[in-house]
């Protein structure tokens, strides 16, 4: 297949295309920047100017594929709403040149916010569009499979995580090194599900090659790792003092993230790894940032 990859130059695209090319298939890559281009020609890869901005592009890009898989998110929740209407422009866009011809579009998503308190599964709907949560690109998608479009998701653990970044991990990183303290709240036995980033990009290439229409498929390898083991090996790392916030000063402390850091979003991958074979090999969050920290030379 000749598949389309928005998002192709980011964390999460650079980790998918791989196991796209050793598979045996084509990649085309969006890309705004020649300096994007270059790598992506370096992994065998051919470029596709445009943005997210530019629909046009994407129509381009989606009219001659064989499946598209959308990875390519603006990450700045301090815009969620702007951010979150863009996203929903280019799946409208993609989707719409892709009607009646079956062919496979898989959006990306998340696992957090789905079914907070307890382990969300892939039976879990999305969750619903609010002024607090106006993301809908799960929603988005689906909207099309009564228009032939093999629509389906791939929801990624909170973290996933690499040499190079760490999902929302990074944040907590960028906070740390702000502040001089690695911060969780409470207790800090809430927990974020996390996965290696070569994990997730097998599953992306799985879900494209058996995509079913409106297939949810789970990117989590553990299920739940506490929020205070995560500021620990922070603090471990960085050799910083590790403290708890209380749900009042978090907000001062942690921003926007603060919406997330206190809640305990477990997640389950069983039926993903059952129906498509998926086994996560990567090393575990902790061992990753433990990793990092020692190849930066940095010590307690």
């Amino acid at each position: 297949m000749l598949v389309f990859v928005t998002g192709a130059t980011g964390f999460i695209g650079s980790s998918t295309i791989p196991h796209l090319l050793a598979r045996g298939h084509r990649v085309l890559g969006l890309t705004r920047s020649e300096t994007g281009a270059a790598a992506l020609k370096k992994l065998g890869v051919t470029p596709h100017p445009g943005s997210l901005q530019d629909l046009e592009s994407l129509r381009s890009g989606a009219r001659q594929a064989d499946a598209v898989l959308h990875l390519g998110f603006e990450h700045d929740f301090s815009r969620i709403a702007e951010v979150s209407a863009l996203d929903k422009n280019t799946i409208e866009a993609m989707c719409g040149v892709l009607e009646g011809s079956g062919r496979p579009f898989i959006v990306a998503s998340g696992t957090a916010l789905l079914a907070p308190g307890r382990v969300c599964t892939e039976d879990d709907d999305a969750r619903p569009v609010s002024d607090s949560f106006p993301r809908s690109s799960e929603q988005t998608a689906a909207s099309f499979i009564t228009r032939g479009v093999t629509a389906g998701a791939v929801r990624f653990a909170p973290s996933v995580h690499g040499r190079e970044k760490q999902g929302l991990v990074s944040y907590l990183i960028q906070i740390a090194r702000q502040t001089g303290v690695s911060a969780y709240v409470g207790d800090g036995s809430n927990v974020w599900p996390a996965v290696q980033g070569q994990d997730a990009g097998e599953l992306c290439a799985l879900a494209v090659e058996k995509a079913e229409a409106g297939a949810r498929w789970h990117a989590v390898a553990e299920e739940g790792v506490p929020l205070r083991t995560i500021a620990e090996a922070i603090g471990r790392g960085m050799g910083i003092p590790v403290v708890s916030k209380t749900p009042e000063e978090a907000l001062a402390h942690f921003s926007w993230l603060s919406h997330f850091v206190g809640l305990s979003v477990p997640a389950s991958s069983k039926k993903t790894k059952e129906k498509l074979g998926w086994q996560p090999r990567g090393i575990g969050l902790i061992q990753e940032l433990d990793e990092i920290f020692a190849d930066a030379g940095v010590t307690p």
